[in-house]
Formats: structure tokens, C-alpha cells, sequence
């Protein structure tokens, strides 16, 4: 009889747990909805093997990157790493609102491509070698391009604005 009661409270327990978690997270998913451009269904960060809210890096070739920001640890954690990468790139609107969604193509001073990818948030940090480079971002079919030079040591920055009114 004891034991029963005690499973009932157990059961009780854990299922007011699972309610409260389930209610903040629903909490937490609509707070990061309302960042223009951005996306509740993004898994970049699950399974994150670099720690410290830095998204998953991705290789495309031989340049890494890693794109994101929508949620707060993430974005902190990515202004952080700006100065360990050569080239970071942030995509704004109207109001400083935040940008996800901006499909990124950086060409060489060849004209090769060199990346070609969609920023999962409002940063993206790329490792490219030094050089010149041209970065063409598009956001709604409403493209820019801006051309940098990445430094053999320090880094080069670029923000990109679509006023989407």
C-alpha cells in the first residue's frame, strides 16, 4: 500500500515536471518567432559538439562557417568568436531586426566561388584565407554585394541592411 502511494506521488511528480518544462520551452519557441527571418524548427545548435552556445561549424570545400544567433546564447556567443575569425558578416532590417534566411555567396578576387550557403540567423563567421573577396548576400530577392579584403591577421567585417518595409 505504502509502496503504491509512493509510486503515485513519483508519477504525479515527474508528470508536473514534464507539464512545466513543456509550457516554458512552448514559452522560449514563440519568444524566438519573432525574429524576422528566423526559424523555430533550426537544429544547428542540437547536438553541438564546440560548447559555449557556438552553433555546429560547417565546412563547405576547404572554408569553414557557422551561421546563427536567433536565440540569445547563441548570438552572444557568436559576437564572442568574431575576433577568432577572419571574415564576419551580419544580416539586419528595419529597427535593427535581426535577419535569418540570407543566402550567401562569397567569390574570390578570381571570380571563384569560394562559399555558398544560407545564414541560419543575423551572424555568420567564415575562415577564409587571406585575400579579396566579394560577398553577395540576398535576403527576398533583394541582393547586395560588398567587396573586403580578409587580412592574414585580424578580421574584416561586413553588415548587410535590407530596409524590408
Amino acid at each position: 500500500m505504502k509502496n503504491e502511494r509512493t509510486q503515485r506521488k513519483i508519477v504525479a511528480a515527474a508528470a508536473s515536471v514534464a507539464l512545466t518544462l513543456g509550457l516554458v520551452g512552448g514559452a522560449y519557441a514563440q519568444q524566438a518567432s519573432e525574429v524576422t527571418g528566423g526559424t523555430t524548427t533550426d537544429q544547428t545548435s542540437a547536438g553541438n559538439v564546440n560548447g559555449g552556445g557556438l552553433p555546429q561549424i560547417q565546412q563547405q570545400g576547404d572554408v569553414s562557417f557557422v551561421s546563427g544567433g536567433v536565440g540569445l546564447d547563441e548570438s552572444k556567443a557568436l559576437q564572442q568568436a568574431q575576433s577568432q575569425w577572419p571574415l564576419s558578416l551580419r544580416f539586419t532590417g528595419p529597427g535593427s531586426d535581426y535577419l535569418a534566411d540570407v543566402h550567401v555567396r562569397i567569390v574570390d578576387a578570381h571570380n571563384g566561388e569560394v562559399l555558398n550557403t544560407t545564414s541560419r540567423g543575423p551572424y555568420m563567421l567564415v575562415k577564409l584565407r587571406p585575400g579579396r573577396y566579394t560577398v553577395h548576400a540576398s535576403y527576398k530577392d533583394r541582393d547586395q554585394s560588398k567587396a573586403l579584403t580578409v587580412p592574414a591577421k585580424g578580421s574584416a567585417k561586413a553588415a548587410f541592411y535590407w530596409n524590408t518595409q
